[in-house]
């Protein structure tokens, strides 16, 4: 808050003494008619002096007031023909094809006579640069899908949900608190989710009914079926407990552990800690032939192949890779059930997608209507009935009043119990963003690989330490305060 500016004191010299006034001389006014009770008409032998200043502070008075009500009176029209006028706004989406959002366009064009959309489905490789080249260029989308880490990234792009479409407090009553942490700063909101995901554990059904064991709710208990569920060969590992400790075969490997050092109790804008360092010494347990619960290496198939052909029991993995390993092996038997917890810390993981509009969107108030009406309750359960019709389920779900009505099912609910208790951070795997994700990502790769290859894990999270530092401060973040909702 301003402090009011205090004037001066300035002390003025004294004033120098006046010479009395002249007496006054007594004058006798001879007696006069009443005065006339009208102003007398100039005579033609007096014309008024040149140069009146009434006369032209009534001119300027009129031109003013004329100039003002075109002004006005223009803007009142072209507000109105603006109302009255068709516009066309263009939507990039990333994951839904044309069929599955065309009904719902068709349905709001309807309510919305004056609004047309034009959605065009993107590819997700080079998005967020080819994004932001063309808003660059006042030719982007005036809707456009973006991920929740990517805030940080896109801040002078994103419009803000205006309160008439949304308020903070509305926000938060209507979506996870995650979703409040990676969009929403005091009043202001950056966008608005149509969907939520993370990871959740992935079990073959048939591999852990044959070792008799039950899901794993705690990784003590992960720890307990590892030598119940891994088969080795003279060649090595035939069948792996689990997809732990790797990078390169590992799919997510960098949520995974992002996951595992929140849950250990370390923040990932430290990773000096010894939380952070017993952390990333649990993962790589998984990948030490040294170790008693050694059950992968680098020379066994992608985690998501492996599974999908029994070579393994568990991953863990976003709900997308379901349709990847129904693709592979139709006939696979899996389920999916919430990640494994440390005792007494419930953490588990956040990564999704959120519309949003371009600041330099000339129809920004038609734009946040459409994202209003598409991430509505009503909208998004037919999102969701539409693309469950071509494959075996749609995007779960963003908003709290849907999540009931998914907890049951046996590959998405998971990710729906695990929603209230999710945080994120800019380590989420395949946004392909060659930006924060990407490069934390290649640190924490790093840090893992060195020790696979021997070194120490303290030395390993230092070097990676200095490269966060480094990747965090080029985007105006810093270790004491980050816009990702786990700090």
């Amino acid at each position: 808050m301003e402090t009011p500016s205090t004037t001066p004191t300035v002390d003025l010299p004294p004033t120098p003494p006046q010479p009395p006034p002249p007496p006054v001389e007594t004058v006798v006014v001879p007696a006069s008619p009443p005065p006339n009770p009208t102003f007398p008409n100039p005579t033609p032998t007096s014309p008024a002096p040149s140069g009146n200043p009434f006369g032209k502070i009534l001119k300027l008075t009129i031109v003013l007031v004329v100039l003002t009500a075109l002004f006005f009176g223009g803007k009142f029209a072209w507000e109105t023909f603006s109302a009255s006028k068709e516009v066309t706004i263009t939507y990039w989406g990333l994951w839904e094809n044309d069929a599955n959002v065309r009904n719902l366009i068709a349905d709001f064009e309807s309510s919305n006579p004056k609004i047309k959309v034009q959605y065009t489905k993107q590819s997700p490789k080079q998005y967020r640069e080819r994004l932001q080249a063309a808003i660059a260029r006042g030719e982007g989308p005036d809707v456009f899908r973006f991920h929740n880490t990517w805030v940080v990234m896109l801040a002078r792009d994103l419009s803000r949900v205006p309160p008439t479409i949304m308020t903070e407090t509305e926000f938060s009553s209507s979506f996870y608190p995650v979703a409040t942490g990676d969009l929403v700063s005091g009043s202001t909101i950056y966008g608005i989710p149509l969907m939520f995901d993370g990871l959740a554990l992935y079990y073959n059904e048939d591999l852990l009914s044959t070792a008799g064991v039950s899901v794993p709710t705690t990784w003590n208990d992960v720890l307990d079926m590892v030598p119940k569920l891994t088969v080795k060969g003279e060649e090595g590992i035939v069948t792996s407990a689990i997809a732990l400790g790797t990078t390169g075969n590992v799919e997510h490997f960098s949520d995974i552990l992002a996951t595992m050092i929140m849950q250990n109790g370390a923040k990932l804008t430290n990773l000096t800690t010894k939380e952070a360092q017993e952390a990333l010494i649990f993962y790589h347990k998984f990948a030490d032939p040294s170790d008693p619960v050694y059950t992968w290496d680098e020379s066994l198939d992608n985690s998501i192949s492996a599974f999908a052909n029994g070579r393994v029991a568990m991953i863990l993995a976003p709900s997308w890779r379901v349709f990847d390993i129904k693709q592979i092996n139709p006939s696979l038997r899996f389920q999916t059930a919430p990640i494994p917890q440390l005792p007494g810390n419930t953490i588990t993981w956040a990564s999704y997608w959120v519309e949003g509009v371009s600041a330099k969107s000339k129809f920004q108030e038609q734009a946040w209507q459409f994202v209003k009406y598409l991430t509505s309750r009503e909208t998004a359960t037919k999102l969701y009935t539409e693309i469950s019709t071509s494959r075996l389920f749609g995007e779960p779900y963003a908003r709290v009043d849907l999540g009931t009505s998914l907890t049951a099912d046996p590959l998405v609910g998971a990710y729906i119990k695990q929603a209230a208790t999710a945080k994120s951070f800019p380590l989420a795997s395949r946004t392909f963003d060659n930006g924060i994700n990407d490069k934390l990502i290649k640190y924490l790769e790093d840090a893992v690989n060195s020790v696979l290859s021997g070194n120490s894990p303290q030395k390993a999270l230092e070097t990676a330490q200095s490269g966060f530092t480094q990747v965090l401060s080029s985007y105006g973040l810093s270790s004491a305060s980050t816009a990702p909702s786990s700090q």
